[in-house]
């Protein structure tokens, strides 16, 4: 690759962070997440695990990628040691983005058959478990993501994505607030809130921080690179710290929104709030089934799911082909191509996951394809990146060091990382991260 290419605004990379940032984990985890682990509880300890730990992880991200110029299969070449072997990390981050698209593109696929159900009204049908055993139905709807994704990021940076993902991050911002308010007028609106506001302390328990945790790392993509490759697209202009509060905020008022929007309807209509993966799907075709004008709802609601959902394609797409690119010197339209037939493949594991691979059952009996991509994701590539970037960045000896970090990170305009936060850095986010990290291993369902 020649002259790397750059963003045209500083709108264009909030947005396309935050974009990156928010989408089905947002929308469709999030809430069923919150629902499985109590509400009110998992909420506060999601917040907090967002400000200790999410954050200073963002920023060191944002840091490696804006001080490489690189993707992250280049970026530790460019700031390590000589004969040092943090470079290795940024071959796992691809695979973990690879991992990540390998389900992702299926759950967004689904999102887009609920749309297209709802805009037409053939909504009479439509069931969760349906969906996903209709084999080729999964992989039609997966088929049109990735085309769509790849697409898109055929063109150039500031034509292609940057302009398709600021006009669908205001429309999905403008549509939440639209929902949200609607979902307020709803008879169950009370009991709804109490639930998913309220922290009822008693239900906080470790799988409920470990949920917690391993959520906030997945919503904000971090620990595979995601962020960093947007840092290598941006000048100097603007600090780091207060991006990332930006980037942050945006990501939580989605996810915070998301539960305003469906937990008042669930109370509304008497649906179980701890269904699961298929809360947001059984439960809001319920929901706007038996509404007033439900179709129109239904299909606004989930636009601006296909809204979310789309902006981490193409965002974590944009991660895989920068890194393919600066692998093998090809251009942005025959890296799409490349990366499009790849994905593909590795997404058919999850498409067919629940129909011609039923029989693959990683974990416990019902678990497939999708629940094992996950696992490499969230519980595994998630937190052991960002321990990795943790320790890169704040380790002088054996890394890129605090002042490197601090210089990088601080210049330019706006919220600057104080001297006085080295401690949370350097100690308290490595140390959370394997405490939790190992917490997880205990706890998973592994029969």
């Amino acid at each position: 690759m020649q002259n790397r290419e750059r963003l045209s605004s500083r709108l264009g990379f909030i947005l396309l962070s935050a974009g990156c940032a928010i989408g089905c984990g947002n929308v469709w985890k999030f809430p069923w997440m919150a629902g499985q682990y109590g509400g009110g509880g998992f909420v506060l300890v999601y917040a907090l695990c967002l400000l200790l730990l999410g954050l200073p992880v963002m920023v060191m991200e944002f840091a490696l990628g804006r001080a490489s110029q690189a993707s992250p299969v280049r970026m530790y070449q460019k700031l390590q040691k000589p004969g040092q072997k943090w470079h290795l990390h940024g071959y796992l981050a691809l695979f973990g983005n690879i991992c990540l698209m390998s389900f992702y593109t299926v759950v967004s696929g689904w999102i887009l058959y609920y749309f297209v159900s709802f805009l037409t009204g053939n909504t009479a049908e439509l069931g969760f478990v349906p969906m996903i055993t209709d084999g080729p139905l999964n992989m039609i709807c997966m088929a049109i993501i990735v085309v769509i994704g790849f697409l898109v990021l055929s063109f150039n940076l500031q034509g292609g994505l940057e302009r398709v993902t600021k006009y669908m991050m205001v429309a999905l911002l403008l549509l939440m607030i639209v929902l949200a308010v609607n979902s307020a007028t709803l008879s169950g609106a009370k009991e709804g809130l109490a639930f998913y506001l309220i922290p009822d302390f008693s239900k906080i328990t470790p799988s409920v921080i470990v949920g917690a945790m391993n959520q906030a790392f997945f919503t904000l993509s971090l620990g595979i690179g995601s962020m960093a490759i947007f840092g290598s697209y941006i000048g100097k202009e603007r600090t780091l710290m207060g991006e990332s509060v930006n980037i942050i905020l945006l990501d939580s008022f989605v996810a915070i929104t998301a539960g305003l929007i469906i937990f008042p309807a669930c109370f509304t209509y008497g649906v179980e709030v701890g269904a699961g993966p298929s809360l947001l799907f059984d439960t809001m075709a319920t929901v706007f089934n038996n509404m007033a004008g439900g179709r129109l709802w239904g299909t606004i609601f989930f636009l601006f799911m296909v809204f979310a959902a789309m902006s981490t394609v193409f965002a974590v797409f944009e991660n895989i082909l920068a890194c393919v690119r600066e692998m093998t010197g090809w251009s942005r339209p025959k890296g799409c191509i490349a990366c499009g037939i790849g994905l593909f493949i590795t997404s058919t594991t999850t498409a067919l996951g629940y129909s011609a691979f039923a029989g693959f059952e990683p974990f416990a009996p019902g678990s497939a394809w999708l629940d094992l991509w996950d696992f490499l994701v969230s519980t595994n590539l998630l937190p052991i990146g960002s321990l990795v970037i943790a320790l890169f960045c704040c380790n002088k000896k054996f890394g890129w060091g605090w002042d490197k970090l601090l210089e990088e990170a601080n210049t330019g305009k706006g919220l600057k990382v104080q001297q006085w936060m080295k401690p949370i850095f350097t100690i308290v986010v490595p140390a959370a991260i394997i405490v939790i990290y190992i917490m997880g291993l205990i706890s998973f369902p592994w029969n």
